[in-house]
Formats: C-alpha cells, sequence, structure tokens
C-alpha cells in the first residue's frame, strides 16, 4: 500500500472509530482516474445509494448555468421576473422596507439574499425535530413561513451571506419556469442522462427509495421532507456516481468552467458554518486560514451536506473527495473530513 493510501485510510479509520458513525464510504480519485482509492465501513459501498442532501445545491447550481450558457436567463435577473406579484410580495422585509421585487438570482445564488429558513442551518434539534414530523410542506407554503420571519439582512450587505435553503427551492423553482419542466426531468436531462448516472435521482414519489438517515443512535425515515426540499437536498446518489458529477461540474462537461472565473467572488457564512465560505452556488473552505492553524494550501471547492455527506475538488493537487458517514448530529464531520484528506497531501 502506497503511502499517501495510507494516510487516507487511517483519516477514514480516525472518523469511523467514532461512536456516533454507523456506516460510512469513502472515494479518493484524481482527476484523470489515475488514483483511486475507495474506503468502507458498516456494510456501506461506493454504489450503495445515499441521501446527498445539500450536495443538491451543486446540480441545480449546474441547471443554472446550463440555461445562462443558453440565454434563457441571467445571473442579474429578478427573481420577481418568475412570479406573480402576490407570491413574491413581503417575502424580504428588512427594517421597514420591501426588498422582495430588487431580489435577483446571484443574490440567491450566493446566498446574499438576506432570507433564512424556518428551519435554520446548523440548528442540528430542529432538523431532528422536523425530521420526526416529516410533514410535506409545498414551496408556496415555505413561501409563507418564510415571510412570517425577519431575513438577517437586505440584499448585498457588505460581504454578508447566510446559507438558507430557502434560496435553492426558489432555484428550483425558477428552473421549473424556465424549461416548463419539473425539475427531476430538467436534471434527468441536463445531467442524469449525459453523465449516465443510472442510479442518482430526484425522489418524486412514494415509490421512490428514499435512504434512512442517522441522528445520533436513531435511523430516520423522512420521504415527506426529503420531498419537499427537492432543489436544496433531495437527490440520492452513489460515491462511485457523485464522483462523475463533482469531475463534470468542475471540468467542464456540463458547462464552460470559466463560469468559476468570471464569478470568483466568494463571502464568508454565518459563524456556525466557519470556515466555510461561498461562491457562486457551491462551498469554498480556505486551507490556509485560522481553521488549519494557517498549515494548508489552496482551498476545497465544493458542497457538503448535513447528512454527513461529502463531494469536494482540491485543485492544489487535482483531486476530488467524495463520500457520506451519515450523521446529522454534527454537521461538521464531512467538512472536517475532507481537510484533513487534503491537508494529507502536502509536498
Amino acid at each position: 500500500m502506497d503511502i499517501q493510501k495510507q494516510k487516507f485510510e487511517k483519516i477514514f479509520e480516525g472518523v469511523t472509530k467514532k461512536k456516533q458513525i454507523h456506516e460510512s464510504v469513502l472515494l479518493v480519485e484524481s482527476a484523470n482516474g489515475d488514483l483511486s482509492y475507495n474506503f468502507e465501513y458498516g456494510g456501506k459501498n461506493i454504489d450503495t445509494p445515499f441521501l446527498i442532501a445539500s450536495i443538491t445545491k451543486l446540480f441545480t447550481t449546474a441547471c443554472i448555468f446550463i440555461l445562462r450558457e443558453q440565454g434563457k436567463l441571467s445571473l442579474d435577473d429578478k427573481v420577481a421576473k418568475y412570479f406573480n406579484k402576490d407570491t413574491i410580495s413581503g417575502l424580504h422585509v428588512n427594517k421597514g422596507q420591501d426588498y422582495s421585487s430588487s431580489l435577483t438570482i446571484s443574490n440567491i445564488l450566493f446566498h446574499t439574499s438576506g432570507l433564512r429558513d424556518v428551519i435554520e442551518e446548523g440548528s442540528t434539534e430542529s432538523k431532528k425535530r422536523a425530521l420526526n414530523k416529516d410533514e410535506y410542506i409545498g414551496f408556496n407554503d415555505t413561501l409563507l413561513k418564510t415571510k412570517e420571519i425577519k431575513p438577517h439582512f437586505a440584499p448585498d450587505t457588505g460581504k454578508r451571506a447566510h446559507y438558507a435553503n430557502i434560496n435553492f427551492e426558489i432555484l428550483g423553482k425558477i428552473i421549473e419556469k424556465v424549461t416548463n419542466s419539473p425539475l427531476e426531468d430538467v436534471y434527468k436531462q441536463f445531467i442524469f442522462e449525459p453523465l449516465k448516472l443510472n442510479s442518482t435521482y430526484l425522489p418524486i414519489s412514494e415509490e421512490d427509495f428514499i435512504p434512512k438517515v442517522f441522528y445520533k443512535d436513531t435511523a430516520m425515515y423522512s420521504p415527506n421532507i426529503i420531498r419537499s426540499i427537492r432543489a436544496s437536498g433531495g437527490c440520492v446518489s452513489t460515491a462511485r456516481e457523485l464522483m462523475v458529477f463533482i469531475k463534470a461540474f468542475f471540468k467542464g462537461t456540463l458547462f464552460n468552467h470559466t463560469v468559476f472565473q468570471e464569478f470568483s467572488v466568494n463571502n464568508r457564512l454565518q459563524a456556525s458554518m466557519l470556515p466555510i465560505h461561498y461562491g457562486a452556488g457551491y462551498m469554498r473552505i480556505p486551507l490556509n486560514g485560522f481553521a488549519t492553524l494557517f498549515m494548508g494550501k489552496g482551498e476545497l471547492i465544493g458542497h457538503s451536506g448535513s447528512t454527513g455527506s461529502l463531494a469536494f475538488y482540491y485543485p492544489e493537487q487535482d483531486m476530488f473527495f467524495v463520500g457520506d458517514v451519515n450523521q446529522m448530529e454534527n454537521p461538521a464531520i464531512p467538512v472536517r473530513l475532507a481537510m484533513r484528506l487534503a491537508m494529507s497531501m502536502k509536498t
């Protein structure tokens, strides 16, 4: 076994030995596939379906970029362009001023809208209660509930960003309106079929398999909640197919990857998500900051999910990390895992 594989394996074993981890899978590959290592725990392998949670946002982002290339939308478009006035009015009221009609696709893609979720990201207890309840909440009801809570700040306030699922649920609905097709069909046309992802899907009915997610020692089955957050967290995939997607996302197979240079701005997210920044629809994690004691190089780009999923690219070494630890109790675990993997590759 080569030295680097031993390092990856030791890091993986360090995660899986934790009492809260019941199953896990990790796939590490170079961009050209010459190096490929996979690690399995608890019966989970690279072809085991798992809920990728917020990594779904990358699929939604890819659709937005593809539609932009086709000239069917612009990131400068006002969100209000795609909805009737009553639907959007009152969505974003900050200090007595209604910013709803001025929100742009860019605002919600970069999480600079200031909007917040009914179920706040980072609050695992709130998520646990929601999952136990397992109620389906339609898009219009989600908007109504969002209107009842105050946003964090006015759109484009300084360099502020606040991670909120509602942003991507709005993007999902815009995609449907632009294409005149349900989101699952757009994913299929733009992503699943071109990349030959046969085990990746967006659940739409009770017949569709939705994997259970652990919260501590409890395996939760929440199909209604999952179908309520389709564009922001509802996709199911495998490590093998997620690797194919994340490579295509950052290497230009699905859309022109120069978009990442064009929209290079990124902002730090709320304190509960440190050290994560957010770019144009994807997470950016600097490896040369306080979180790594300034010992790392470059950054990780990609996404993690609150269920323990991860899909990141490490440009410094041209390596990709994909996997799942299936544990909601601590959403930071997959991020820290990816950071340790990258840090182990010092030259």
